[in-house]
């Protein structure tokens, strides 16, 4: 085994030292992410101000421009949060299993991740029209995607006598709907355990209406 060698050794302190300032400015762009959210939530991005938002996140004013030039930029950082992010999910369309069981994969990691950012879901919905058209455009072709790939799993799994619908798209649409509302009325109180059992009951059993071999 070759020794390692001082500069070696300061390349790998260099290198720690630099993923750990790379991961300092993330984070404090997800708190002000998640501050803001609050903030639009509780007054309406309307009557949000950056200086609001830097109050919100607990920053002089000044320094909130070193990470969002704009109130627009930091609710466009909201909407792909709640776009962009949820793309690493349909890997689960793309496991092991049936149409039936990456289908209810997707609706457990769709349904806990809007347990974990409600507000940001809520605000990006209701706030979608305040985005510039290049960043509107962006999160419609995130969230149309995720749809059609929805949208082949049931089709896939009509063909296989597995659900009963009439039009994969529609259905699609019927099962998205289906779980983003429940970001209107979640809170704390909720089992989230308990929901995503529920939600995988309405959207497999209902909406798509499998049922299951005897």
């Amino acid at each position: 085994m070759e020794p390692v060698r001082a500069e070696d050794d300061a390349v790998s302190a260099a290198d720690d030292q630099r993923q750990r300032t790379d991961r300092r400015p993330r984070r404090r762009r997800d708190e002000i992410v998640e501050a803001a959210a609050g903030y639009f939530a509780e007054h309406g991005y309307s009557n949000a101000g950056m200086r609001d938002i830097a109050q919100a996140v607990g920053m002089r004013g000044a320094s909130l421009y070193n990470h969002f030039q704009s109130k627009e930029e930091i609710l466009y950082a909201i909407a792909l949060r709640m776009t962009e992010d949820p793309q690493q999910d349909l890997l689960l369309l793309d496991g092991e299993g049936g149409p039936v069981e990456r289908l209810t994969n997707l609706i457990e990691a769709h349904v806990r991740r809007l347990a974990r950012h409600r507000v940001e879901h809520l605000v990006a919905l209701r706030e979608l029209s305040a985005l510039t058209p290049e960043h509107r455009r962006v999160v419609t072709d995130y969230r149309k995607y995720y749809q059609r790939r929805i949208r082949d799993v049931i089709d896939a799994g009509a063909r296989l006598g597995l659900f009963e619908v009439r039009d994969p798209h529609q259905s699609a649409i019927a099962v998205l709907d289906l779980m983003n509302g429940i970001s209107w009325w979640l809170n704390d109180s909720h089992d989230v355990d308990q929901l995503v059992r529920d939600y995988v009951d309405f959207t497999i059993g209902g909406v798509l209406h499998h049922r299951p071999a005897s």
